[in-house]
């Protein structure tokens, strides 16, 4: 196979280029950030490569999934933002790591008829920051990969919406009034509880849209957890909350419930027990995408890299990790939460660090932060915990207060990529959306 090497993207070979995969919450944000401070340098060329088109923020693909949010508005071009922020971008997924001949390799993109468009690439990097986000876990389940919606990317997520949406046609036209849909997820975190409660909203509005024969009663929601509570990351009394909940609006909760097989219509319980689903969604554990060990890098049992008090990858002090992909260990033991704030964190010490090998300044230590943890079940209710700076100790918040800080994180998202005055302007651009547009996506 062709190999073309790229000595660095629009700018000279003699160049420093820091290289960033993947532009998830934290890798985007590290990008921008670099870019910023590094826009008037010539000699310091900033790329990120991911193999997506454009950015849409994680915690929203249950939304598009259900089709409460289009994910064609809220997603931002990548190719936009590198003109805006001045830094580039290289559309393609890479495959490994050469870590002694600081190179990343880039897969070969091919048409549908399989024809080769773009040969494999290989990319330059003085420095490199890790940042590809985490996939979901099937932890080599049998079926799994074949029968269950993986809500790990944007793909996944339009593909069960496609898939909802032709179970719902098919059950708003079955002449039995009694048939109903099934929609079973698997995990009882935070994309399974939110994705839950989102199903449920979105099926007590479809008779506005044409759906008169179909209501929530006719739509059979499950949650199943393999421990004895939802949400065991964090404090059992949030926990203990949305189950209530989701019980109050109908979703069936099976907790202490583990999962031995998927099948194209049902899910095998380890005591042999079948349930039926039309849809089966697995949201059941994380872990990082392969490559990463597959390059030789120091990696756990998850295939997360494992990372030193700086973020930098163990044994190779230019290479650095951010976000789920990221071992690192905590001093109270446990390693930091795959979390958007932690990402957000991350990115910003990651950033300090390389900045500071330009200007001979000392690193700087990763102290993780947790400002607490709130969950979205939709219009039904919102629930969490605040911590850190925004409270003395430990507050639990729902109801309408949960909901306000549940939607600034999105907009702080926002705000770090776009800037202030773009922020305030695709919040008035969302009104007018929200006022001309269908408020769910059924297509």
């Amino acid at each position: 196979m062709a190999v073309s090497r790229l000595p660095g993207v629009g700018k000279l070979i003699m160049s420093k280029q820091i290289v960033v995969i993947g532009g998830g919450a934290g890798g985007l944000e590290l990008v921008i950030k670099l870019a910023r401070k590094l826009k008037r340098s010539t000699e310091v060329n900033v790329t990120l490569i991911d193999m997506n088109a454009s950015h849409i923020w994680k915690p929203l693909l249950h939304e598009v999934a259900t089709g409460s949010l289009d994910s064609n508005h809220d997603e931002t071009s990548y190719r936009m933002l590198a003109r805006k922020h001045k830094f580039d971008f290289l559309l393609g997924r890479a495959t490994r790591v050469d870590a002694q001949e600081q190179v990343v390799h880039i897969a070969a993109e091919s048409d549908d008829d399989g024809e080769v468009l773009v040969a494999e690439r290989m990319l330059r990097f003085d420095q490199l920051v890790l940042s590809p986000g985490s996939l979901s876990n099937d932890f080599g389940t049998s079926g799994v990969a074949e029968h269950c919606i993986k809500l790990d990317s944007r793909a996944e997520a339009e593909r069960f919406h496609k898939l909802y949406l032709k179970q719902l046609h098919r059950v708003s036209s079955a002449a039995d009034q009694e048939t109903k849909l099934s929609v079973v997820i698997v995990g009882g975190g935070a994309t399974g509880v939110e994705l839950a409660a989102d199903l449920h909203n979105v099926a007590g509005r479809l008779q506005e849209y044409g759906f008169e024969k179909f209501s929530h009663e006719r739509l059979n929601v499950s949650v199943i957890e393999a421990g004895s509570l939802l949400l065991p990351r964090l404090p059992e009394r949030i926990g203990n909350s949305v189950r209530k909940e989701l019980t109050r609006i109908g979703v069936a909760v099976l907790t202490d419930t583990r999962i031995e097989s998927a099948e194209k219509d049902a899910l095998i319980t380890s005591d042999g027990s079948r349930i039926q689903a039309d849809v089966s969604v697995w949201a059941a554990g994380v872990c990082a995408p392969a490559f990463l060990a597959e390059s030789g890098l120091p990696c756990d049992n998850l295939g997360r890299v494992k990372v030193n008090p700086d973020l930098s990858v163990e044994g190779f002090p230019n290479i650095y990790g951010a976000g789920d992909c990221c071992c690192c260990p905590m001093k109270e033991g446990g390693t930091v939460p795959p979390r958007a704030q932690s990402a957000h964190q991350m990115a910003a010490v990651v950033a300090h660090n390389i900045l500071a090998t330009y200007k001979g300044k000392s690193s700087r230590n990763f102290v993780y932060k947790d400002f607490g943890s709130l969950i979205s079940l939709s219009r039904f209710s919102t629930v969490g915990n605040l911590m850190g700076n925004l409270v003395r100790g430990t507050v639990f918040v729902e109801g309408w207060l949960a909901r306000m800080f549940y939607l600034s994180l999105y907009r702080m998202h926002q705000n770090a990529v776009h800037g202030p005055l773009s922020t305030l302007l695709i919040m008035l651009g969302d009104r007018i959306h929200k006022a001309t547009r269908a408020d769910l996506k059924l297509h």
